[in-house]
């Protein structure tokens, strides 16, 4: 990496400033407290969002003088406030504020999806290339160590060649009911379709061991999280209903019985999508009786799917599938590579290597410096290789140039899904 070779004072010495557009759980609270947590790397100097709630608490937290918090995004984009900037407002906002962004000449860190469609993905592209923008994705999965210990595997040889890749997307129920439901990625007006807004992650997995995708076919639907199958007697709200404490989509059930449950942290997720820290019931409360939060799962404004399926051809001659539903206990990814000379299965935390006539082998792989970040370590490794972007120009491992093989491949499989499963060319 050129940044052995670089001078280690200036290495130590280097803080860049940051700007944050979308100061909500992902901005503000996971990658905005991560960076604050860094001020030798770090220091956050403008913040823009819609909610001034949002900007009091986050502008207060970090510092931020009330001359750089933004309520119009307009006012924001007409100069350039900071080295690098944070993206992470709604999913159809994406790429057209990251081009803004690129025209200005920052470095753009861009919460996924980086884009919902195929005129988008161009967009930012044709941007990149014009303004010779860097722009890396949040795909934080690429940054947790046991996924890139698993991809490092599957190019080594350590099963052979790699032939098959099959992938599981098991969403809790009460995550599905959360986010792709009542949440910011139900999809229609609010976000991308399920594919790009839950599983891109998976999507760039994939891509990322089996390479360019050929043709793909998919289906799947909105089966169950409609009017018609609602309770009988359901209200439009929780805290109206009479299956307030039975159903298992109800609100209070998640939210406040969930909070309870967990110790009442005072800052945590989901509950940190409903209220600001510190969390208190009657926040939650609050929120439920009067937010998108607290609506039922069958009269919401929804057409994220509740399941879905895809089956991938790549020119690399390697098959993949990609199972996604919402009707589970718990979540977890899982994974299953075939290679000609073994296997190797990822479930949770635990990756196994299989070499045929052998016995199965656990990979031990070295948790990243804090056990508390998410994603199995990736939230914060991910923003570790922000910092060595801005100081050393390296090409990241969930650049845009890179994932964009994972984005053709789940917007060719929503264009399958839409025409029936059809068979369609990917590209």
């Amino acid at each position: 990496m050129a940044l052995d070779n670089m001078n280690e004072e200036k290495m130590m010495g280097a803080t860049f400033s940051v700007a944050i557009l979308g100061v909500g759980a992902r901005g503000g609270n996971t990658y905005g407290r991560m960076m604050y947590s860094m001020p030798d790397k770090f220091k956050i100097v403008s913040l823009c969002d819609k909610r001034a709630d949002r900007l009091e608490i986050y502008g207060e937290l970090f510092g931020v003088p009330e001359c750089e918090r933004f309520k119009s995004e307009e006012s924001f984009f007409e100069a350039r406030r900071a080295d690098a900037l944070i993206i992470a407002t709604y999913d159809k906002d994406h790429a057209r504020q990251a081009v803004r962004a690129m025209e200005l000449g920052y470095t753009v860190l861009l919460e996924k999806p980086a884009a919902c469609t195929e005129e988008e993905l161009c967009a930012l592209i044709e941007a990149q290339k014009k303004y010779e923008g860097r722009v890396m994705l949040c795909h934080v999965l690429r940054y947790a160590p046991i996924f890139k210990r698993l991809i490092e595997l599957c190019g080594s040889g350590a099963i052979g060649d790699v032939r098959t890749v099959a992938t599981e997307e098991p969403v809790s129920f009460w995550h599905m009911a959360h986010s792709f439901v009542r949440g910011n990625a139900r999809g229609g007006e609010a976000s991308a379709g399920m594919l790009l807004a839950k599983c891109c992650h998976d999507l760039d997995i994939i891509s990322a061991i089996a390479g360019e995708a050929s043709s793909v076919s998919s289906i799947g639907g909105v089966d169950h999280f409609k009017a018609e199958c609602a309770p009988e007697g359901a209200a439009k709200r929780c805290t109206d209903c009479k299956y307030i404490d039975s159903c298992p989509y109800s609100a209070k059930r998640i939210y406040i019985d969930g909070w309870h449950k967990d110790g009442e942290p005072e800052n945590s997720w989901p509950t940190s999508a409903l209220a600001t820290a510190p969390i208190t019931e009657e926040k939650l409360y609050a929120a439920i009786r009067e937010g998108q939060f607290g609506r039922c799962v069958y009269y919401s404004d929804n057409d994220a799917v509740d399941n879905q399926f895809l089956q991938a051809s790549f020119k690399s001659g390697i098959r993949a599938t990609l199972s996604m539903t919402g009707f589970n206990a718990i979540g977890g990814r899982r994974y299953l590579i075939g290679g000609t000379l073994g296997s190797l299965e990822l479930i949770g935390d635990r990756l196994t290597l299989s070499r045929f006539g052998e016995a199965p082998e656990v990979i031990e792989v070295a948790e990243f410096t804090s056990a508390a970040s998410a994603h199995g370590g990736g939230d914060l490794a991910m923003i570790e290789a922000l910092y060595l972007l801005l100081l050393s120009g390296d090409v990241p491992e969930s650049a845009l140039e890179i994932s964009v093989n994972g984005y053709r491949l789940g917007m060719a499989a929503e264009h399958s899904r839409e025409l029936g499963g059809e068979r369609v060319t990917v590209g």
